[in-house]
C-alpha cells in the first residue's frame, strides 16, 4: 500500500525537503559569516580564502560519485543520509575553536566531506518517490525548503550578532542544534524504498546487460548513460569552471560599503527570492521544458555576474543579490528534475553522484581562479570572467537542445 501524501507530495519528498530546511538553518548560520571571519578576524587574503573554499568543495566533491555507486550497489539511501548529514552537523565545533586559516579549512572540508556522501542518495530517493512528470515540482520542494532554511539561518545569525556583538563563535556552537534536528527526522521519518541496484541477492540478471560488469556491478562501459547525460554534465562543469564560490560575492559587497552586520540580511533576501522562486520555477519547467528553464538560468547568471563587475555602490549589490536569488531558483533543482528523465533507473545515485563530483570538482580551479584573478587584477576580474564563461555555456546548451530536438529526444 503507498503512502499517504503530505501536501501533495510523498512521504519521502517532503521529510527530505524537512531535513534540507534544518540543514541549511545550520550551515547559513555559519556560511554568510566564513569569509569575513578569515578576513577580520584571522587576516586571510582573498587567495586564500579561494583556495580554501576550492580544496573544501571540490576534494569532498570526489567522494559524491562513489557515494552514489555505493548507495545503488547495496540497495540502501537511509544509512548514507544519517552518515553524510551526521559528519557535516560533527564539524561545527571544528570551526567554533578555530584560531588559524587551516582549522577553518578543515571545518569546510569536514563538513563538504558530509555533503559529498548524502547527496547522490538524496537526489535519488526523491527521484525515486516521484513519477517523471512532477519531478520540477518534487526537486522544486527540495530546493525551495533547503533555502527556506537558508533564509532562517541568516537571520538568527544576525539577531545573535547584534545581542552579542561580533561573537561568531558563539553563532557557531548554536549552529550544531538544528544539525541535530535534521539527523533525527532522517532516523525517525525517512523510509528507505529499497529500489537500489543491490546485485546477485536480488538475482538481477546481470549476463543479459552487456553493460554491467557481474563483479562490480558498475556501468562498465559509458554507454550506460546516453550522449545528453555526457553532454549535459560537460556542459554544467564548464559553466561550474566560471561559478567561484559565494564567499566573493559576499566580499564584494563589503568592498562596495555594505556593513558586515548587514550580510546576513543581504544574504537572506538572497535564500528568500531562491526559496520563492525554486517551487514555481519547477512547476513551471514540468509544463513548459526543464531545459528552457535551464538556459534562461545560465544567460540571467552571465548578466549577474557582468552587473557585479562594474558595480560601485549598495543598491547594485542589493539589486544583484536577489537577482542571484532568481538564478538559483531557476537551476539547482531543475538540473536535478532534468537529469531524473535522462538517467537510467538502476544507475540514478550513479548519475547524480556523477554529476555533482564534476561540478563540484570544477570548483577548485574556479575559486583559485577567482581569488587569484581579485588579487592580480581586482575584484572586476573576477566577475569578468565567471560572467564569459557562463555565456559560452549557454551557448553550447542552446547547440545541446537543437541536436536533442533532431533526434527527437527530451
Amino acid at each position: 500500500m503507498p503512502d499517504k501524501k503530505i501536501i501533495g507530495l510523498e512521504r519521502n519528498v517532503f521529510f527530505t525537503g524537512l531535513v534540507s530546511f534544518f540543514m541549511d538553518m545550520s550551515s547559513e548560520m555559519i556560511y554568510p559569516l566564513v569569509p569575513i571571519f578569515l578576513s577580520s578576524v584571522l587576516g586571510v587574503n582573498k587567495s586564500v580564502i579561494g583556495l580554501i573554499e576550492g580544496i573544501a568543495e571540490s576534494t569532498a566533491s570526489l567522494l559524491k560519485v562513489f557515494s552514489g555507486w555505493f548507495s545503488d550497489r547495496i540497495g540502501k539511501r537511509k544509512i548514507l543520509l544519517i552518515v553524510g548529514y551526521g559528519i557535516s552537523t560533527l564539524s561545527r565545533p571544528i570551526i567554533a575553536l578555530s584560531t588559524l586559516w587551516g582549522h577553518v579549512l578543515a571545518f569546510r572540508f569536514t563538513d563538504r566531506f558530509g555533503k559529498g556522501i548524502r547527496g547522490a542518495p538524496r537526489d535519488a530517493i526523491i527521484a525515486e518517490s516521484t513519477p517523471h512528470k512532477d519531478l520540477g515540482r518534487s526537486f522544486g520542494f527540495h530546493r525551495g525548503m533547503d533555502t527556506l532554511g537558508a533564509v532562517i539561518g541568516p537571520a538568527i545569525a544576525f539577531i545573535l550578532l547584534s545581542l552579542f556583538t561580533g561573537n561568531y563563535r558563539l553563532v557557531f556552537w548554536l549552529s550544531i542544534i538544528p544539525g541535530i534536528i535534521a539527523v533525527m527526522i532522517i532516523v525517525f521519518f525517512i523510509k528507505e524504498r529499497g529500489q537500489g541496484f543491490k546485485g546477485s541477492r536480488d538475482q538481477v540478471k546481470v549476463s543479459e546487460d552487456k553493460n554491467l560488469n557481474p563483479r562490480t556491478f558498475l556501468p562498465s562501459t559509458p554507454r550506460s548513460f546516453d550522449w545528453r547525460f555526457k553532454a549535459f554534465v560537460a556542459i554544467a562543469t564548464l559553466f561550474a569552471l566560471g561559478n567561484s564560490s559565494d564567499v566573493f560575492l559576499i566580499l564584494k559587497a563589503t568592498d562596495t560599503g555594505v556593513k558586515e552586520t548587514q550580510i546576513p540580511i543581504i544574504y537572506l533576501c538572497f535564500n528568500l527570492v531562491y526559496a520563492l522562486t525554486a517551487i514555481p520555477a519547477g512547476i513551471l519547467s514540468d509544463r513548459i521544458g526543464r531545459k528552457r528553464i535551464i538556459l534562461a538560468g545560465f544567460i540571467l547568471f552571465g548578466f549577474i555576474y557582468w552587473g557585479f563587475a562594474s558595480a560601485s555602490e549598495q543598491k547594485h549589490i542589493w539589486g544583484l543579490f536577489l537577482l542571484y536569488g532568481v538564478f538559483m531558483g531557476l537551476t539547482e533543482g531543475i538540473q536535478k528534475a532534468y537529469l531524473g528523465t535522462i538517467i537510467p533507473d538502476k544507475f540514478r545515485a550513479t548519475g547524480y553522484g556523477i554529476f555533482n563530483t564534476f561540478t563540484g570538482i570544477a570548483i577548485f580551479p574556479a575559486s583559485v581562479v577567482a581569488g587569484w584573478l581579485w588579487d592580480k587584477y581586482g575584484a572586476h576580474a573576477t566577475f569578468y570572467y565567471g560572467s564569459i564563461t557562463a555565456f559560452l555555456s549557454a551557448l553550447l546548451f542552446i547547440l545541446f537542445i537543437i541536436t536533442a530536438r533532431r533526434k527527437g529526444q527530451r
